[in-house]
């Protein structure tokens, strides 16, 4: 039926199909569209019903044009607003340096109803399967998710760009996300 379908946004954990919550797996069992991020494993898709659409997004897309985060945003609402259930399926978590905030923002000013499904971010999974503690009673009290890979144009919109000294003093453990191709600059 025409009208507002819906859209999940969706973590897809990071990388071990065993670590994706029941949640999503619901979500993926009703999908009629998935838009599926290359960092995500694409075995999840298989929870998706047989006739679903499925779109593999990103730069290991095997030769296809790249789309743009707003001609991603643009399918999705699309499809929302054609009475379709939508699922934006992320590797890792949909809030942690992932665009769902934006993602949450277009649907909200298009009236769509949406949900935010969680899903375990690679930094803590990662610090987890290395058996290395985030938060050890005598060595951190606190953890910092931090971006090694920031956006030219923060200045211009009155945002500040990080001070890598200031993190240096941080009191806890610092897991730094998409850091390999600018640690140089650090």
């Amino acid at each position: 039926k025409p009208g507002p379908g819906s859209v999940h946004l969706v973590g897809g954990g990071p990388g071990d199909p065993g670590l994706i919550t029941l949640r999503a797996v619901h979500c993926l069992q009703e999908a009629d569209l998935v838009l599926y991020d290359y960092l995500a494993n694409p075995t999840l898709v298989e929870h998706a019903p047989e006739g679903a659409e499925l779109v593999r997004l990103g730069r290991h897309d095997h030769g296809g044009r790249r789309m743009t985060p707003d001609e991603i945003v643009q399918v999705m609402v699309d499809a929302a607003l054609e009475g379709k259930c939508v699922v934006r399926l992320k590797g890792g978590d949909p809030s942690i340096f992932a665009r769902g905030g934006d993602e949450a923002d277009a649907c909200r000013a298009a009236g769509i109803p949406f949900e935010i499904v969680p899903g375990i971010t690679s930094g803590l999974a990662t610090a987890a399967y290395a058996e290395i503690p985030l938060t050890h009673f005598e060595d951190a009290s606190a953890v910092a998710l931090v971006t090694g890979h920031e956006r030219d144009d923060k200045e211009d919109k009155g945002v500040s760009h990080l001070d890598y000294k200031a993190l240096a003093a941080f009191p806890g453990t610092l897991v730094f996300y998409m850091g390999v191709k600018f640690a140089g600059r650090w």
